[in-house]
């Protein structure tokens, strides 16, 4: 080698050496720093796009508490809500309507869309759900247990039978060997709750959470057959998911013990 040759090394050795060093430090730095992935989320970095999540209407009010506390957490993430009966929305994703997460009243609307082959993994409980009497304000029909909403007289509605909250009214109307005409049967629990509400029915069977998100617009009655009908709420990552790493991100947000409290919060039994 030549002594110009070994003179030109020395700076070339340097810089490399200078590079390394600051690769090392750039390291150390983005290790010590808060990652904005959620944990649950596979692989680092900062997630971003729309996260597409369909819900049963019971989970409204929490999941859209999650959703904004979730875009807060992640800047440059929006979570859109599809809300609806669960068999409805479980047909949707069966029928190809693109969406990032399910999440369902019951395990058996769930099981229409794993028999599909349309969850990625297996589905988890996040929560548990009990169904409550609602009654006009004041409970002026005195309703205080469920046989009396076999009164005549009264006004009463109930969820579709296909739909979670109709199911579990069914379980908790067989438990008491009950048989009810109701005046309407309603594709959700919202759209059952919403008929007392408006003051066109005195009464619907619904989540005890819907009774409490509808504050003084109803009085709920609690009745010993529900314990006879709760619901296990699963939650499941989507197949096709446009938006994986988000999807992931939000599950991992609604099992956490900070998506726990909201849930609690809101009227929701531990899974």
């Amino acid at each position: 080698m030549t002594r110009t040759a070994r003179r030109n090394r020395r700076p070339l050795q340097g810089a490399a050496v200078g590079a390394a060093a600051l690769l090392a430090l750039t390291a150390c730095s983005s290790s010590g720093s808060k990652s904005s992935a959620k944990p649950g989320s596979s692989g680092p970095g900062k997630l971003s796009g729309e996260v597409t999540v369909f819900a049963a209407a019971s989970l409204k009010e929490s999941f859209t508490t999650l959703g904004e506390q979730f875009e807060k957490e992640h800047p440059g993430t929006k979570v859109t809500f599809s809300f609806g009966g669960s068999d409805s929305l479980a047909a949707s994703i069966t029928g190809g309507a693109p969406a990032d997460v399910f999440a369902s009243a019951s395990p058996r609307t769930m099981k229409i869309v794993t028999d599909a082959g349309d969850a990625s993994g297996t589905p988890a409980t996040f929560v548990r759900n009990r169904l409550e009497i609602a009654t006009l304000p004041g409970n002026p029909h005195k309703v205080s247990s469920l046989r009396d909403l076999a009164a005549p007289d009264l006004k009463v509605v109930l969820c579709d039978k296909e739909v979670p909250c109709g199911a579990a009214a069914q379980q908790a109307l067989g438990a008491a060997r009950l048989k009810l005409t109701p005046v309407s049967y309603e594709q959700d629990v919202k759209a059952a709750l919403t008929k007392v509400e408006l003051k066109e029915a005195d009464a619907a069977l619904v989540y005890k959470t819907d009774v409490r998100a509808a504050g003084d617009k109803v009085q709920g009655v609690e009745f010993p057959e529900s314990a006879d009908a709760v619901n296990d709420y699963p939650i499941a990552l989507l197949k096709d998911a446009p938006n994986t790493e988000g999807a992931k991100a939000f599950i991992a947000l609604v099992r956490s013990a900070e998506g726990q409290k909201v849930l609690s919060g809101a009227g929701f039994l531990k899974p």
